[in-house]
């Protein structure tokens, strides 16, 4: 019956919950203040950041840093880098993360792992379900703590590619864990939702790129906001560029230099790697904040100790494949979805790897200047990218926490969320003199979910008079002007010259492209007649559910107006 009991979940006032970003490298939690601000929960050891780590020593558990530690000494008995084999059969994981820890194993079609969790020599089986439930209720046992409140649910996040199978894994685990899960809501939403949940933000129509760069993964998101509600366009997962090739690229480079004053190599010895490793790690955190970094290790191989520095510099030059493949995965999940990056508003810059000043650098620069870039090196006010998606999660377990079980269950039904949407901009063609010409003003933005109202207001002409408003349908593309070339200057030049000449050539100015608004099919016309000189004309513009359109122009402030309806297509 305590199984059931989960399943219905906590009556809606008995809730304490909180918001669980349960990555595969590291966890954090968060919750709601008073005040209803987010903020993230540091364990009893004061991190914020919780590796996703268990390890065991005599009998006794440790998770977190502590566990991170025993990864050199205790290795065999330390379960890491396990949360993506969760739901999954043993044949199709992958884990090559996890050859300095605990070695993932077949068992009764699921993974596990052997360990030594209990004192004495005897060895146990523990599957993945098993190690999630565990860190999932330290992860909870450190915010009752906190908040001095029994925690008993949750948001969870995951990634956009986590399948049916395991999220409900995910939930079985948590279930056992004593939480009941709220929600499972994906990880780039919940970045976005920690940034649009600021009182300074204000509600508008934007598409935005969410990269969340982690440790053992990089996934990417290319979202349309409308009006409040998140439709996700596009989406990218790569195992190949994220935080622990960074991590790598560091390892080797000191790695050869030990080697020119010893002998022996440190990566051919389990230990001295794990030492190099976490050493290289925090490595990687000092450059993100500084321009130089100590490395240092004792007793690095065969006893001989270590210490070197490196500079930001020489790191960027080092690792630039890797911040490469960051560019291109960026720019591929923007084309993905039909998109250019003159179209997108706003980059989310999501977990610890997006510390690093370089790759907002290069966001810069591929991104037009209208863009913001929403990281720590480009916008003083961005918000700590490994705490974002735990922010996220805990704004959304406060909204939620009042309703019934049904109730959230029934919100987030495929019948309810997969809406239709709008394949083309609906606006108005504001006519200026010219007939065939005119200026487009979007009113509802492609991708926008319906049902969808909108309203805007147009400008009377100068001394007042008639107004023709003409409904358009509305794309955008991409314009491509070619500058004119460089006007060749006569007189004979020299050798010399002509080579400079020919050095210059790169200084040729690049073609200017910009984002245009192409004017589609006219759905409707309305004249609004004598309007006040300085007046206003509101048009509204509501769209149903099955796409049929109502179109409402009137004098602001004036009397009667026009109304027309357009049937679904």
């Amino acid at each position: 019956m305590a199984a059931e009991g989960q399943t219905t979940g906590t009556a809606p006032g008995e809730r304490h919950a909180i918001g669980i970003s349960f990555g595969n490298s590291n966890s954090s939690i968060a919750y709601t203040t008073t005040e209803d601000k987010a903020e993230v929960i540091a364990n009893e050891d004061g991190d914020r950041q919780i590796p996703s780590i268990l390890s065991y020593v005599d009998g006794e558990e440790y998770n977190g840093q502590q566990a991170k530690q025993q990864l050199i000494r205790n290795s065999k008995n330390t379960v890491a880098y396990f949360r993506d084999f969760l739901g999954k059969d043993f044949k199709s994981i992958d884990p090559s993360h996890c050859h300095a820890s605990a070695h993932p194993k077949e068992f009764e079609s699921t993974v596990a792992f052997e360990i030594q969790d209990k004192e004495g020599d005897e060895r146990s089986t523990v599957t993945v379900s098993e190690i999630t439930t565990r860190n999932l209720k330290r992860l909870a046992q450190s915010a009752t703590d906190f908040t001095g409140k029994q925690v008993n649910s949750a948001v969870i996040t995951v990634p956009t590619d986590f399948s049916e199978k395991q999220k409900e894994a995910l939930t079985k685990a948590a279930n056992d864990a004593g939480l009941e899960v709220l929600q499972l809501i994906h990880e780039p939403i919940a970045a976005l939702l920690a940034y649009d949940a600021r009182p300074e933000s204000k509600v508008s129509d934007k598409t935005v790129v969410v990269a969340d760069l982690g440790g053992t993964r990089s996934d990417v998101a290319v979202i349309a906001s409308r009006g409040g509600m998140y439709t996700i366009l596009a989406t990218a997962h790569d195992y190949e560029f994220a935080g622990v090739q960074m991590d790598k690229v560091l390892m080797d480079h000191f790695a050869k230099e030990f080697i020119k004053w010893n002998t022996t190599d440190p990566r051919e010895n389990d230990r001295s790697l794990a030492k190099l490793k976490l050493e290289a790690e925090a490595t990687k955190k000092a450059l993100s904040i500084g321009t130089n970094a100590n490395f240092s290790v004792e007793s690095l191989a065969e006893g001989a100790d270590f210490a070197s520095t490196i500079n930001r510099l020489r790191y960027e030059t080092i690792a630039r494949k890797i911040f490469d493949g960051f560019n291109r995965l960026i720019e591929g999940v923007v084309k993905k979805a039909g998109l250019d990056v003159l179209e997108i508003d706003e980059v989310i810059l999501s977990g610890g790897t997006s510390h690093t000043p370089k790759i907002a650098s290069n966001m810069r620069s591929i991104f037009a200047e209208s863009t913001t870039i929403l990281a720590p090196s480009t916008t003083p006010t961005a918000i700590n990218p490994s705490e974002l998606q735990a922010r996220g999660a805990a704004l959304q377990a406060s909204l939620i926490q009042e309703y019934e079980k049904e109730d959230i269950e029934q919100s987030t039904h495929p019948a309810v969320t997969t809406v239709k949407h709008l394949s083309n901009a609906i606006g108005v063609l504001s006519i200026t003199g010219d007939e065939s010409r005119g200026v487009f003003t979007p009113i509802i933005s492609a991708e926008t979910a319906v049902p969808a109202r909108r309203t805007i207001h147009i400008n009377s002409p100068k001394d007042g008079g008639d107004v023709l408003v003409k409904i358009v349908e509305g794309g955008s593309h991409i314009k491509v002007t070619k500058p004119e070339p460089k006007p060749k200057t006569n007189g004979e030049k020299n050798d010399g010259e002509e080579d400079e000449d020919e050095d210059d050539s790169d200084d040729d100015p690049e073609d200017v492209r910009e984002k245009v608004w192409k004017v589609g099919n006219v759905l409707a016309e309305a004249a609004v007649k004598g309007v006040k000189k300085g007046g206003k004309v509101e048009v509204m513009i509501n769209v149903a559910g099955d796409l049929a359109v109502t179109v409402t122009c009137r004098e602001v402030g004036g009397k009667g107006g026009v109304r027309g309806n357009l049937s679904a297509p």
